[in-house]
């Protein structure tokens, strides 16, 4: 299993942090990791990215020109790394942040309303947790447990009291996402 992804949207929406704890899941169950970061003035407003390889033998090379998965956040999003997808590939977006929508026929399509159920659950700060909520559902690359893990490893002993919170986004995720 060789699984790699990029995630993008605008800075501040939990990109970066979401592939890091994709990454740190894969680690907790020993599989082989990269997170690659691409952001800098974009960081907040801009948009951000992160590549994230998982895969059950070592990688040769962390830089990408292909994708197995996009998560597309944002338009300016869904018009780079949409062509950049492998044919077969996943694509997941949000459509609170997309205006036109993937136009692809060789790849599965699926749609998250991450941004409306954040906003249900009066907290915007999970939107992320629930778009890889929908993500693990449709491609089980990592186990919630390595997930949960993987939040007591990065987040500061200060906020493990928001896991709960965090782990039931994820199932929300995993129920509201749908294929196009």
């Amino acid at each position: 299993m060789k699984k790699e992804i990029i995630i993008s949207g605008f800075g501040g929406q939990g990109v970066l942090s979401m592939g890091k704890i994709l990454a740190y899941s894969g680690l907790m169950e020993d599989k082989e990791v990269t997170w690659m970061p691409a952001y800098g003035p974009e960081q907040r407003g801009g948009t951000a990215n992160v590549t994230v390889i998982v895969s059950d033998e070592r990688i040769s090379s962390p830089i990408l020109s292909r994708y197995d998965v996009a998560i597309v956040l944002n338009q300016p999003s869904l018009d780079k790394f949409e062509p950049k997808l492998k044919p077969g590939g996943i694509l997941i977006y949000d459509s609170y942040g997309i205006i036109n929508p993937p136009k692809r026929n060789d790849i599965k399509v699926y749609s998250i309303d991450a941004m409306d159920k954040a906003a249900e659950m009066k907290n915007s700060k999970v939107f992320n947790m629930i778009v890889l909520g929908g993500l693990l559902k449709v491609c089980s690359i990592v186990s919630e447990n390595g997930v949960e893990k993987a939040l007591y490893k990065t987040l500061p002993e200060r906020h493990h009291s928001l896991i709960p919170l965090n782990m039931e986004a994820i199932k929300t995720g995993k129920e509201i996402i749908k294929e196009m």
